[in-house]
């Protein structure tokens, strides 16, 4: 479960992609036009970290990278890069499973990586209030 789409020979459209999530295939395009829409990002399909990592799709503002969105099977996980002071000011309003990320984020610089699987509406809402951290 949760296998990506490693293939590297096959560039998936955003459909396939969208399909390969299945039960959390709404959740997945909802992020997606979200970010698009909210934010003003770009999309595009990447196959970004080497063969472990598999298709995501790449959310830039000006050229700057927000977040990667890997599609899995059954599930999707976001990968994004916070500031401590952006995961200290929403962390209180997160859901217990989004603290443990942070709480075993990869250390960066001033802050650090998360690799954040959403597998249901909670997680959908709180990757958006990460997310949303962004742009403040």
């Amino acid at each position: 479960m949760y296998e990506r789409m490693l293939n590297k020979q096959v560039m998936p459209s955003i459909e396939e992609m969208t399909d390969y999530c299945g039960k959390n295939a709404e959740l997945f395009s909802m992020l997606n036009e979200w970010m698009v829409t909210t934010f003003d990002t770009e999309q595009k399909v990447v196959f970004p970290y080497g063969n472990n990592y598999g298709w995501a799709i790449a959310h830039r503002k000006k050229n700057k990278l927000i977040c990667n969105v890997f599609a899995e099977d059954g599930a999707f996980t976001v990968m994004m890069r916070l500031s401590n002071k952006q995961y200290e000011t929403i962390y209180e309003q997160l859901e217990k499973y989004t603290q443990e990320y942070i709480d075993n984020k990869y250390p960066c610089g001033d802050g650090g990586w998360i690799h954040y699987r959403v597998t249901c509406h909670e997680y959908f809402e709180d990757v958006k209030k990460l997310l949303s951290m962004k742009f403040l």
